[in-house]
């Protein structure tokens, strides 16, 4: 492998300090919203707050895949349009450094950075996605991921209730007394009424039981007061047992592609379109950081005058495009509308070659105009 030059080293210092601010700002974009929903999920009791910066992180992991392209792509526009900016490109050019000169560091960059976001895209995100789902699944197997806490009221989640817990075990499976408030819509004559329901009991245990793993807790040796609110005929009832209901896990969790959680030696032999789509997603990825590269460097050229406001808003749109019709190549094959060898290729192949023209035409010597004569012109006349 030649050694780098003093240049290269230069452009590729600029470029890798771009994409790596890119990342960072869209880091925290991104993840903000996975951050809120996390957030409001351990607020309302459906989660616990110990587990929520795993999670976070987690998430993070295989937002990358995603993410990378777009700040490499956005990396590159910036660096690069400094220096067109700053008139540094104008100066390297006309002191011979031409294009392939520029194509050697970016090129360095995109492939770096095109093995990363493969390494993420068939391995880490996948598993980081596996490991996060296992850690709320086993949360939603605990009390604890339901809020309460030993000496505070909660409201549980979906059943409009209150729940007051005076003890509890470590692990959260076992309480000790325990009050549970409860107010449903109902009718009196034709007329509307809350029925409210209070039990009191000496103590409780969680368990799990239906197809769906619901969780509910068996209260023990207690009392159940129940009526309608401006009403008195109030009604005491003692009990051995009374089951309460919490917020099953299907309703703490988002409904997420199951797919995307399996590895991607599992993808490779399903014939599923959902399984073939998330393959040819994760293969197409990488190739799209490489595809995005190429168009950076032609849409990255401008003047001292021109508004960078401009040149990066069209860039961001070509980006919104192209993504675009690459999440439409993955629901076509997860529809069973194209056929899964075709993958994200008629998307990414035209924007390559037409990155490339653009880059090639970007240098090319332009041919001089022809030099009017004089005489000739004087005899039209």
């Amino acid at each position: 492998m030649p050694r780098l030059s003093i240049l290269d080293r230069y452009l590729l210092r600029e470029l890798l300090a771009g994409t790596l601010a890119a990342t960072a700002v869209l880091l925290v974009i991104f993840t903000g919203g996975t951050f809120a929903d996390i957030l409001n999920k351990v607020a309302s009791g459906r989660l616990p707050g110990e587990i929520m910066f795993k999670v976070l992180g987690l998430h993070m992991v295989d937002t990358l895949s995603a993410l990378l392209p777009m700040a490499m792509f956005l990396g590159m526009l910036l660096a690069l349009g400094r220096m067109y900016r700053d008139s540094e490109m104008h100066v390297l050019f006309t002191s011979g450094f031409g294009p392939r000169g520029i194509l050697r560091p970016a090129s360095m960059l995109a492939i770096g950075s095109a093995l990363v976001i493969a390494l993420i895209a068939l391995w880490l995100g996948p598993m980081a996605t596996r490991i996060a789902n296992a850690e709320v699944e086993r949360a939603n197997r605990s009390v604890i991921a339901a809020g309460l806490e030993p000496g505070r009221f909660t409201e549980l989640s979906g059943k409009g209730g209150i729940l007051f817990v005076d003890t509890m075990s470590p692990d959260g499976t076992h309480l000790g007394r325990l009050f549970a408030e409860s107010e449903r819509p109902g009718t009196d004559e034709g007329k509307p009424v809350t029925q409210v329901d209070v039990i009191t009991a000496a103590r409780g245990e969680l368990y799990h039981e239906g197809a769906a793993d619901n969780r509910f807790i068996a209260l023990f040796d207690g009392h159940r007061f129940d009526g309608k609110l401006g009403h008195d005929n109030w009604r005491l009832m003692q009990f051995r047992r009374n089951d309460l209901a919490l917020s099953s896990p299907d309703d703490d969790e988002d409904q997420d592609d199951p797919e995307h959680s399996r590895s991607t030696l599992a993808l490779v032999g399903d014939k599923d379109p959902a399984a073939r789509a998330e393959l040819q997603w994760r293969i197409g990825t990488p190739f799209a950081a490489l595809v995005l590269a190429l168009l950076a460097l032609p849409m990255a050229r401008q003047n001292a005058r021109s508004s960078t406001m401009g040149k990066l808003l069209i860039a961001v749109l070509a980006y919104l495009v192209f993504a675009n019709l690459m999440i439409l190549a993955r629901t076509f094959i997860a529809e069973g509308k194209q056929p899964a060898l075709l993958g994200m290729w008629w998307v990414q192949l035209p924007v390559f070659a037409l990155a490339a023209w653009l880059f090639s035409r970007q240098y090319a010597i332009r041919k001089p105009r022809a030099a009017r004569d004089p005489a000739h012109d004087g005899k039209s006349r």
